[in-house]
């Protein structure tokens, strides 16, 4: 599996207030776990990385095979359908449960990876953009607005 760690100093402190108020953090992180998987899936429309990059264009063999330019994205969509949350504990976690989902994220070449047929770019579909955590923040901070209001 894929595993890209996030370390963002507002949303660990808005956290930690938020889980002495409430001791359970269930109901916020199913909240932000359906923004992040939109904002998720939505990066396979848009072909960006969560810093906002243009992921790279396919090879000229991968745009004849599959008859477009579209990374990613097969006629399945099978990679950003498996898009999913899921809740451990203090955690939440944003990823896929497909095989080939660590490849497309951090790259590879064939060199490291024999059974390919080419080098593979990094294409980060996983990741808070600016915008996420904008999102995460104001969810966290309605929750901890609520918890004390309580």
């Amino acid at each position: 599996m894929a595993e890209v760690t996030l370390n963002n100093e507002a949303i660990i402190n808005s956290l930690r207030q938020l889980k002495n108020s409430l001791g359970d953090l269930r109901r916020p992180f199913e909240e932000i776990g359906e923004e992040l998987v939109d904002s998720t899936k939505n990066r396979f429309v848009t072909h960006t990385a969560p810093d906002g990059s243009q992921w790279d264009s396919n090879s000229p063999v991968t745009i004849f095979l599959k008859g477009a330019d579209n990374p990613l994205t097969g006629e399945t969509l099978s990679l950003q359908r498996q898009i999913t949350s899921q809740i451990d504990g203090d955690e939440l976690q944003i990823g896929s449960t497909l095989l080939y989902a660590a490849i497309q994220q951090f790259g590879g070449t064939k060199a490291e990876f024999p059974h390919l047929w080419g080098d593979i770019p990094a294409r980060p579909f996983l990741g808070l953009s600016s915008e996420d955590e904008i999102i995460v923040l104001e969810i966290l901070s309605s929750y901890i607005e609520n918890s004390i209001q309580n």
